[in-house]
């Protein structure tokens, strides 16, 4: 199965929800994909690409995790995106 586990605290941080569609941008080697998110061990800092998905993304790479909503007009014009960034242990910067 394809997927990707993100560490639940990150999932939170970023609201993110178990089995949202989310896509993944490898920034080292441009592969870009569709896959969904796992919920991980809370404060692992894992975030691990599953089956075919890992072929992609080798590891050390830095990757982008986007995940959309749709939203009403007039909410769009206030709508605020929640992003983090983190370092090289996927801590929370």
């Amino acid at each position: 199965q394809g997927s990707i586990t993100i560490d639940s605290d990150l999932m939170e941080a970023a609201g993110i929800y178990e089995n949202e569609q989310v896509h993944v941008v490898d920034v080292n080697n441009g592969n870009r994909l569709v896959t969904y998110a796992i919920s991980g061990i809370k404060g692992s800092g894992t975030i691990c690409l599953n089956g075919a998905a890992a072929r992609l993304v080798h590891t050390a790479d830095k990757i982008i995790i986007m995940a959309y909503c749709q939203i009403e007009e007039i909410e769009a014009k206030s709508f605020k995106p929640r992003v983090i960034f983190l370092d090289e242990n996927n801590k929370i910067q």
